[in-house]
């Protein structure tokens, strides 16, 4: 008994809450380990189930990173902030690191630098890019955000596309809003990106924002965007979550990780990226605070919800 119930705390500790779940002894623990899985699989649009058995703490700070799935839900998770998202995301890929799992790792790479450049208009929005909430400004007179077919706009045809389908979809109903996230709010986030930052042609669609905080925001926002186009966002296309069938090896990784690093030093806010901060791709979380110009680090989610289910195992 004593040496069955030492696999299942090995397995809590490893994160491994879905083999935990299917074996788990009680109710009880199968619950917490699914709540677990799902943060894990960063599967957003559950993180605010219902677990009554998951302390309050653990359900509180998952809900702040959940996507609301209607226009009016509350709380709003994280359409008002990315930064807990991203500590999430940090924590994820630390763990899947430390699995050798380096295909989800990349997948999660990829789901951080798709949305990074709201992540750098929030100081300035008030909020992480709600559909409910666009400012004015963004669709004030001169401005071509949204507006499809212009051909002075630099957006690509599915931008503009998406963009003019933010601007209203806070009126439609809740399966069109989930449709929207599913589909079209990632490319809003780069769309916002290059408004502010790469646009050849620039109308009034940034003009809500003052010029000195509008050259900052451009700073990282094109640091934002660059990330997008790293090597080692680009491994995912290499991995069986992309176009492939390879699987990048840890080698692979931290090669494109430091030529990344390389192809970031270009200015204040990608030189961030070049700082050992003690994770296991070295300077990460301190190109996301830079990018974020607040303090992002690795959440302790994770690692609540795993000495949770060890207590519950030693109690049991």
């Amino acid at each position: 008994m004593d040496s069955t119930r030492d696999l299942f705390i090995a397995l809590a500790r490893r994160y491994a809450f879905a083999d935990l779940g299917a074996l788990a002894p009680a109710a009880e623990i199968a619950e917490v380990c699914e709540f677990g899985h799902r943060l894990l699989s960063l599967d957003a649009e559950d993180f605010a189930a219902e677990a009554r058995v998951v302390p309050a703490d653990l359900r509180r700070r998952a809900r702040a990173c959940h996507m609301p799935q209607t226009p009016r839900e509350q709380p709003r998770g994280a359409l008002e902030s990315l930064r807990p998202a991203y500590g999430l995301l940090l924590e994820v890929i630390a763990v899947r690191w430390h699995r050798r799992e380096l295909s989800p790792m990349i997948a999660a790479v990829h789901i951080a630098s798709e949305y990074l450049p709201l992540l750098a208009f929030e100081p300035h929005l008030g909020h992480a890019g709600d559909p409910a909430r666009w400012p004015a400004g963004l669709s004030a007179a001169g401005s071509r955000f949204g507006v499809i077919g212009d051909r002075e706009c630099d957006h690509t045809k599915s931008e503009q596309s998406a963009t003019n389908r933010t601007l209203r979809v806070s009126a439609e109903p809740s399966e069109g809003w989930r449709a929207y996230f599913d589909r079209q709010h990632s490319q809003v986030a780069g769309a916002v990106g290059v408004c502010v930052a790469t646009c050849r042609n620039p109308c009034a669609a940034m003009d809500w924002i003052a010029p000195e905080p509008r050259a900052d925001l451009q700073s990282r926002a094109r640091t934002a965007l660059a990330f997008a186009e790293t090597p080692l966002v680009r491994l995912r296309h290499a991995a069986p979550v992309g176009h492939g069938f390879g699987v990048p090896s840890p080698e692979e990784v931290l090669d494109a990780w430091e030529r990344s690093r390389a192809a970031l030093d270009k200015n204040a806010v990608g030189t961030s990226a070049t700082k050992d901060d003690g994770f296991p791709l070295p300077g990460l979380p301190s190109l996301f605070s830079a990018i974020a110009d607040a303090p992002i680090e690795p959440a302790t989610l994770l690692n609540g919800v795993s000495q949770h289910v060890v207590r519950l195992l030693e109690a049991n």
